[in-house]
């Protein structure tokens, strides 16, 4: 079962949004390497639209742990069309979230914040001040308003709305809403609702409201003070002025007793009690869920190309179909980015060549970012797509700082290759930024070769970058391998992708942009003579 959001934020001083973690290899969709790689950090800040804090944080979560069951994602795609297609839900359910996101901080600052004393002035987001009563009451309405919000509005007919319609009931008939509603009894130790106590009368509660005036308890002292005053023997009745400055000071007391008792065993103990409480988290992870549907559709909206929900297919092994596929991170704000077509079916294997800085890294990070957002069951930024559940994404690049165990580079790129090798399946999706690095040309032709061969049998999806034509020619030969290349016209990459292998390396263009050509470095020399001596 996935953690809660709030369980995430456990350890945490104040709510944050990445509290998420990649599961480790074998056990999710991306692991931590190649989460870094594909820069889901940078897709997140791309996509996310997301206006509370907890919608954020499971939008984040999400592109963590992306989805690998195609039911639970075409869900996700249902309740998208659904609240497109049904404008008077998607506008009740937006002003439930807006509501949130301009409330939330009420909710925040009763779970996670510090209590300051009687008499010291909150300077932080996170301080409490005086005794806790305002922020109590604030807290719980947050969550009290946004129940009665999504219980007043229309019941969506789709499975995933359903279910976060569901987890919003079943918390309004929870004990924690019934503690929130109040009264709270205190008794022995143990915090009751008014349900859970019953008719009983002994032993006798503690009833906690949170205010400082309690009649009851004020009623109560001046019921003493009169019956002190009736039937002391010596009579204090006529002389109110000594009454006055006898129990005045006691009065005084009654503020810090009361509202410290209240805090420290009342207040405190409820708010750890909802903090840890499982249906508290599933409702917070219910609010996020609308939020992050919103967000879905709000980056569908404002992207500045096509976006498409994709069509997602079963296959026994990994296939996909792109249209115009354009970048989330690097097309969001440029509407002159070039979208590309891109097809992976039978062939299972594509060989990407061409000069650097012509875009082939950036396309390859395309494919793997639309599959994992495909995978979150919203939009992905292309004219079409179809595509079929992967179970692993994964994406490696040579690491120069990262040598193990002596190896030098080639073992250590060789380790990462085996463990990827090993970790997939015919439903996988693997992008590889060259291979054997760190090597001899043969040796690296030929363990290039039996590796690309490996993946090639176990039938995934296969994407190399690679500046060996030679290598590609061996697979294009064998009709095991398709060839594309980047395109560069007029010396200069147009960022389209094509049919073809790319037998340049435009190196001395690039060495010319960086000012480090022969041109350059002669010209160092004639300017500092002494420097060839």
């Amino acid at each position: 079962m996935q953690e809660t959001i709030l369980h995430s934020w456990q350890d945490e001083a104040w709510p944050i949004i990445k509290s998420s973690k990649p599961l480790p290899m074998g056990e999710g969709v991306i692991e931590e390497t190649a989460f870094n790689t594909i820069e889901i950090d940078k897709v997140f800040e791309a996509v996310n639209n997301a206006s509370t804090t907890v919608g954020q944080a499971v939008l984040y979560r999400s592109l963590c742990q992306p989805l690998s069951d195609i039911k639970a994602i075409k869900a996700k795609q249902e309740a998208v069309e659904e609240l497109r297609k049904n404008q008077k839900l998607k506008e009740q359910l937006e002003q439930a979230v807006q509501s949130a996101a301009t409330n939330e901080k009420n909710l925040h600052l009763l779970l996670f914040g510090e209590f300051l004393g009687s008499f010291t002035q909150a300077r932080g987001k996170n301080e409490i001040e005086g005794y806790g009563y305002k922020q109590y009451k604030s807290g719980v309405g947050f969550i009290q308003e946004f129940v009665a919000q999504v219980q007043a509005a229309e019941k969506p007919k789709g499975k995933y709305l359903k279910e976060i319609f569901n987890k919003v009931k079943s918390f309004s008939e929870s004990r924690y809403f019934s503690l929130m509603e109040g009264p709270v009894y205190f008794v022995e130790g143990k915090i009751t609702t008014k349900q859970e106590r019953g008719d009983s009368r002994f032993p006798i509660p503690v009833i906690f409201k949170p205010q400082i005036f309690k009649p009851v308890l004020l009623a109560s002292i001046f019921g003493l003070l009169w019956l002190i005053s009736m039937f002391s023997p010596v009579s204090i009745a006529p002389s109110l002025r000594s009454v006055a400055v006898f129990f005045g000071p006691l009065l005084l007391l009654y503020f810090p007793i009361v509202g410290g008792y209240d805090r420290d065993n009342c207040i405190i103990p409820l708010r750890n009690l909802y903090k840890q409480a499982e249906p508290v988290g599933e409702l917070l992870d219910a609010l996020g869920q609308l939020d992050e549907l919103m967000s879905f559709m709000k980056f569908a909206n404002h992207f500045a190309h096509n976006t498409t929900l994709p069509i997602l297919e079963e296959a026994k092994h990994h296939r996909i179909n792109l249209t115009s596929a354009v970048n989330p991170v690097l097309g969001k704000d440029n509407p002159a980015y070039v979208g590309n077509d891109f097809v992976l079916d039978d062939d299972k294997l594509v060989l990407l060549t061409g000069p650097n800085s012509g875009g082939k890294t950036a396309f390859c990070k395309t494919v793997t970012q639309i599959q994992v957002l495909a995978q979150i069951g919203g939009y992905v930024p292309a004219k079409a797509a179809t595509l079929t559940v992967a179970d692993k994404v994964f994406y490696q690049v040579p690491e120069i700082s990262h040598l193990d165990d002596g190896e030098g580079r080639f073992g250590t790129e060789l380790k990462r290759t085996k463990d990827i090798f090993m970790a997939t399946t015919a439903k996988s999706l693997v992008a590889l930024d060259e291979l054997s690095e760190g090597t001899t040309f043969e040796e690296k032709m030929e363990a290039s070769s039996n590796v690309l061969n490996g993946f090639y049998r176990k039938g995934n999806s296969t994407i190399l970058i690679t500046h060996n034509h030679q290598l590609v020619d061996q697979f294009a030969n064998k009709g095991t391998g398709v060839p594309k290349q980047v395109e560069f016209a007029k010396d200069a990459p147009t960022y389209r992708l094509i049919p073809g292998i790319s037998r340049v390396s435009h190196a001395d263009r690039v060495a010319k942009k960086i000012g480090f050509s022969k041109e350059d470095i002669d010209s160092y020399f004639d300017n500092h003579s002494d420097a060839s001596k």
